[in-house]
């Protein structure tokens, strides 16, 4: 039997721009429930174009 690999059984790896955009329309909705804010200041300050997210930095030590 002949097995297919992750990248032809997983639709999210096929298509990244429109995994990133429901993965952000999910964690917005989320947060917002649970903070208060709107969905559409935390989608913004998620998206990708935003430079308030940043990758940390590891520290030199």
């Amino acid at each position: 039997m002949h097995k297919k690999s992750l990248i032809q059984t997983n639709p999210y790896l096929r298509a990244p721009e429109q995994y990133r955009k429901a993965l952000v329309t999910n964690v917005s909705s989320s947060t917002a429930i649970e903070t208060g804010a709107t969905v559409a200041s935390i989608a913004k300050t998620l998206s990708p174009e935003s430079k308030a997210v940043r990758t940390p930095r590891r520290s030199a030590r």
